[in-house]
C-alpha cells in the first residue's frame, strides 16, 4: 500500500501527510484532479428472465387492450368514433400525454446530445420534474374521466396498464445514441 492509501470502509482514503507519501520526495500537492479520467463505457446488467417476463406481460397485456377494446371493435376504433367517450377530456388528456412524451425525448436524447457539460441543463432537467408530474396526473385523471364510460372502473388499471407497457418499450425507441458521459463530479 505505497501511496498512503489506507482501506476504509471497503474502499481506499488517501492520506496526504502519511508516512509513505512524505519519505518519497514526491510533492505534497495532490494530483488526482490533473490526471485525465480513463474513458470507461459502464457495462449494462444483463436483465434476469423475471424482468423479460414482466415487460412480455406488460407489453402483451397491452396489445390485448388494444386489439380488443370492449370486445364489440378494438381501442383505436374507440376513440375515434364511440359516442360515449367525453371528445374535451379526451382531447385534453392526449395533448397533455403527447407534451410529457415530447419533453421526455427532449431531455434524454437531444440535451444529452447537443449540450456541453454545463449545471444549467442539469438542474433545468430536475427543476421540470415535478411540472412533467404535474401534467402525467392530470392526463391521467382527463383520460380516466372521458373513458369512464366506456369501461367504468376498469378504466383505471386499464391506462395504468397502457402507461406501464409504454414505460417497458420507450427505452428501445431511442433514435440515436448517447453519448458515454466521461466527466465524474468529485467530491473532493
Amino acid at each position: 500500500m505505497s501511496g498512503g492509501s489506507t482501506p476504509v470502509a471497503g474502499g481506499y482514503m488517501r492520506q496526504r501527510h502519511s508516512q509513505g507519501y512524505a519519505s518519497s520526495g514526491d510533492d505534497l500537492e495532490d494530483d488526482a484532479c490533473s490526471r485525465p479520467q480513463p474513458f470507461s463505457l459502464s457495462i449494462p446488467r444483463a436483465k434476469t428472465w423475471v424482468e423479460i417476463l414482466e415487460n412480455v406481460l406488460w407489453i402483451a397485456s397491452a396489445l390485448f387492450i388494444i386489439y380488443y377494446g370492449d370486445r364489440h371493435s378494438n381501442f383505436i376504433y374507440l376513440l375515434w368514433h364511440d359516442e360515449r367517450i367525453r371528445r374535451l377530456p379526451l382531447y385534453l388528456g392526449m395533448v397533455l400525454v403527447g407534451l410529457n412524451v415530447a419533453f421526455f425525448f427532449y431531455t434524454s436524447m437531444l440535451v444529452w446530445n447537443v449540450r456541453r457539460f454545463d449545471e444549467k441543463w442539469e438542474s433545468f432537467c430536475i427543476s421540470a420534474l415535478p411540472y412533467v408530474t404535474l401534467l402525467g396526473v392530470v392526463s391521467f385523471f382527463l383520460l380516466s374521466f372521458a373513458l369512464w364510460p366506456i369501461w367504468s372502473f376498469l378504466t383505471l388499471p386499464l391506462l395504468f396498464t397502457l402507461f406501464m407497457a409504454s414505460m417497458v418499450i420507450f427505452p428501445h425507441s431511442m433514435i440515436g445514441t448517447l453519448r458515454p458521459q466521461n466527466d465524474a463530479f468529485r467530491i473532493d
